[in-house]
């Protein structure tokens, strides 16, 4: 039965009952009208003089320009020739990054899928933004095909309508935290469809302190750690909340002392932080103190930045998380311990000093069961179609192949 539609608000809908979008034909990936599509509304974020107040609204339209695309796609060609969307995706957006939902679209799309995206109950200007470009440039004729693919919607939390859904697509996409993904799934999906999930997520950033002493520009340094972690206020889940140095005691003191006094000056021009949250930075300091104990909180000049130091890595130290600029630090020689806890949970690493390749090989040489993304400080928010270790490119479409020969 169809749902009530006063429960749902449209934000860029087609118009199409949504139990006829899980007819429409899907494509192969990266499909000229898809990109065409996509380029437009890039161009269409550009124009708007409001998105470019939003820096992460800026970056999404750089994202969809064509020529990006275009690259994209070059990765993709043994898809394009086997590979078809599988038909509808439900997208179930989080909370914490407004931009989410449309990244999440994007990669549907790019699949060759029809999307329902369900944005956060929570009213975001960077998602009236994007959708009201969106159907700006739907209305033109040369995107009209691209309406029956999309569909943007907002409600609050209903089982019923999740439910319904849910019944209707191929592949259903959760973002959001363990109990939110667990609820979820109790609404049933079809007996071919499948879900992918986006948990929540633990990320660190790891530092070797000889190597950071001699780079030539602290203050860029600092800039990209602060879009990294105070950008987002350390909500996604790809900002780091961990920090481990990698040297000698020397080397990594007087590191330290560079980029804290360089990482504040950015955060005092910049940020401003809550009453509230200042008492949760408090209350994980105690936390860490009886829990994880002996700890030591490095002195600042106030509370917007706030350190924790550990003498040991516990395996449960992702669970002592604190928004708005929270960072538990601890030294070592080498990672080894830092190996010694990283479980599923663990999604990004972002670094300096190190090459990327000797911490792919780390991961890989000690069969770590998480961190997903190995990222330069300062891309730790960068989209990418391999995401949580998923390519989602492949993972939203399905192979089809033939094979030669004569019959038996």
């Amino acid at each position: 039965m169809p749902i009530d539609s006063n429960k749902v608000e449209y934000l860029c809908h087609n118009g199409v009952p949504f139990e006829k979008m899980k007819n429409v034909k899907p494509l192969r990936p990266f499909a000229d009208e898809v990109i065409s599509f996509l380029s437009a509304l890039s161009q269409e974020l550009f124009r708007n003089k409001t998105s470019k107040v939003y820096p992460e609204i800026v970056t999404f339209a750089f994202y969809c320009r064509k020529a990006n695309l275009e690259n994209e796609r070059k990765k993709y060609l043994d898809c394009m020739e086997n590979h078809i969307g599988r038909g509808l995706t439900f997208h179930i957006a989080p909370s914490n990054v407004p931009i989410n939902f449309a990244y999440s679209m994007v990669a549907g799309l790019l699949s060759g899928n029809a999307c329902i995206v369900r944005v956060s109950s929570k009213p975001f200007p960077q998602t009236d933004i994007i959708c009201n470009a969106m159907n700006s440039v739907l209305s033109s004729d040369e995107h009209s095909k691209m309406k029956e693919f999309i569909s943007v919607i907002r409600y609050e939390r209903d089982t019923e309508v999740t439910s319904y859904l849910s019944a209707l697509c191929n592949v259903r996409i959760i973002w959001g935290g363990d109990e939110t993904i667990n609820g979820i799934r109790k609404s049933p999906i079809s007996p071919r469809a499948y879900d992918i999930t986006f948990a929540d997520r633990y990320s660190v950033c790891v530092i070797k302190a000889k190597e950071y002493l001699v780079q030539s520009n602290y203050q860029k340094t600092a800039d990209a750690f602060y879009n990294d972690t105070y950008l987002f206020d350390q909500n996604a889940c790809s900002s780091p909340h961990l920090i481990v140095w990698v040297g000698t005691d020397d080397d990594i003191e007087k590191a330290k002392d560079i980029f804290w006094d360089t990482l504040y000056s950015c955060v005092k021009q910049n940020y401003k932080v809550e009453a509230a949250t200042a008492v949760d930075k408090l209350m994980t300091f105690c936390r860490c103190a009886i829990d994880i104990g002996p700890v030591k909180r490095e002195r600042m000049n106030d509370n917007l930045v706030s350190r924790i130091s550990v003498s040991r890595l516990t395996s449960d130290i992702h669970e002592y998380r604190c928004p708005g600029g929270c960072f538990i630090e601890y030294s070592d020689v080498n990672l080894d311990s830092l190996a010694g806890i990283v479980n599923e949970k663990y999604q990004t690493m972002t670094y300096i000093g190190f090459e990327p390749e000797e911490l792919k090989n780390w991961v890989m040489a000690n069969g770590l069961k998480g961190i997903d993304r190995i990222v330069p400080v300062g891309k730790s928010s960068d989209f990418s179609l391999i995401w949580d270790g998923y390519d989602l490119i492949r993972n939203l479409s399905r192979v089809c192949y033939s094979v030669q020969g004569k019959p038996i």
